[in-house]
C-alpha cells in the first residue's frame, strides 16, 4: 500500500474514532464513566426493577460494542505506523481495497474472517 492510500485510510479511521468517542461522552453527559452514567440513567422511580435492567444491560452492551470498535480501529491505525495496514493478519494476502474502503478497521480477508465466524457459530 502507498503512502497516499495509507494516509487516507488514517483519515477515515481518525474520523471514526472521533465520533465514537464524541457519541460515549454525549451518552455519559458529565459522568466520568459507565458506572456513574448508568447510575444517571435509571435512578427514575416510576421506571421497573426490569425496565431499568433491560435498559442498563442494553446500554453496557452497546457501550462494550463501541469499545472493541474503538480497539479495533486504534490497532489498524498501528498497522499503518507498522507499514502493515492492509494484510490479513491471519494469512498475510492483501485485503480488497473494497473491503478497506467500507470497514477501514478490518484485520483479515474475507475469505480468514468467514472461516473464524463459521468456527464461532452455534454448534461449531
Amino acid at each position: 500500500m502507498d503512502k497516499t492510500q495509507a494516509t487516507s485510510y488514517r483519515q477515515q479511521l481518525l474520523e471514526q474514532q472521533a465520533g465514537i468517542q464524541a457519541q460515549l461522552a454525549q451518552q455519559r453527559g458529565e459522568a466520568t464513566g459507565r458506572v456513574e452514567a448508568a447510575a444517571e440513567h435509571f435512578t427514575h422511580a416510576e421506571d421497573s426493577r426490569a425496565q431499568v435492567a433491560s435498559e442498563r444491560t442494553l446500554e453496557f452492551a452497546l457501550e462494550d460494542r463501541e469499545a472493541e470498535h474503538l480497539n479495533a480501529i486504534a490497532t489498524a491505525l498501528a498497522r499503518i505506523d507498522a507499514g502493515t495496514y492492509g494484510e490479513c493478519a491471519d494469512c498475510g494476502q492483501d485485503i480488497a481495497a473494497a473491503r478497506l474502503k467500507a470497514t477501514p478497521e478490518v484485520a483479515r480477508c474475507v475469505h480468514c474472517q468467514e472461516a473464524i465466524e463459521a468456527h464461532h457459530r452455534p454448534g461449531h
